[in-house]
């Protein structure tokens, strides 16, 4: 959601142009903290149910405020209504919509920042909801390979991380973030491929994020300057010195 803000004039007297500003990434940021606590404790059906709908409804709502294309929102709307029809069959018996679900929302989690990104870099400035947007698309990304390695996990015959086995979910979010940072605690290690070359490519994939889009957000970033008074308390001029009292405007 945008809206403007109204016109302003400069020292000189010109007008202005008119600055989009941004309403909408701090939902999002919330909205990805809870669907993050939900995956720590996703080990029922209806659990897991539960946390397909935070996740479609979140890519969502991500790419509405980003303003993404049409096609892309309506695929994820269509991803939202295959989890509500996920979790109502949930609420039933286990099928493997559930499985079609996860690995949907996550290709749409990785699609995300790309929206967020662009929405991002045209903007002129840098404000509270840009920094909003590049810490939530920075998120995006770590939470689909998070996802993306809990379904590997459950599609390749033997275990993903060798003698440590298949993870939970919570162990393939941590890996994930662990990857994307480069941190490298190695107590969690891919025993073979695929799961080898999709941690190099988070890696990679996180590490150009950083010198791309927050890199971006440094670079416009231009505090505000306080107003400077003079020795009477007065604010300063336009040009810079303090206005005297007693002087004639020209």
């Amino acid at each position: 959601m945008t809206r403007e803000s109204g016109p302003s004039r400069d020292a000189d007297g010109r007008p202005v142009p008119r600055v989009r500003v941004r309403h909408g990434y701090g939902a999002v940021l919330s909205m990805i903290v809870v669907t993050y606590v939900l995956a720590l404790g996703a080990d029922r059906p209806w659990t897991v149910a539960l946390l397909l709908v935070a996740q479609a409804a979140t890519a969502w709502q991500a790419l509405r405020v980003s303003r993404a294309r049409p096609g892309l929102r309506m695929a994820a709307a269509a991803v939202l209504l295959l989890a509500l029809a996920a979790a109502a069959g949930n609420s039933i018996a286990d099928n493997r919509l559930t499985g079609l679900t996860f690995l949907a929302a996550s290709l749409l989690y990785l699609l995300t920042p790309g929206s967020i990104v662009r929405d991002i870099a045209l903007n002129r400035g840098v404000d509270r909801e840009t920094m909003f947007g590049a810490l939530a698309a920075y998120l995006f990304i770590g939470m689909a390979f998070g996802f993306a390695y809990q379904c590997l996990a459950g599609l390749q015959p033997g275990p993903l991380f060798g003698d440590s086995g298949d993870p939970s979910l919570s162990q393939s979010l941590f890996f994930s973030f662990v990857t994307m940072t480069t941190t490298g605690y190695g107590n969690l290690v891919p025993a073979s491929n695929p799961g080898q070359s999709i941690a190099v490519l988070e890696a990679l994939i996180g590490q150009l994020f950083l010198v791309t889009a927050v890199a971006k957000v440094v670079e416009n970033w231009r505090p505000r300057p306080r107003p400077r008074r003079g020795r009477r308390g007065d604010r300063s001029a336009p040009g810079g010195e303090p206005q005297r009292s007693g002087d004639e405007p020209d």
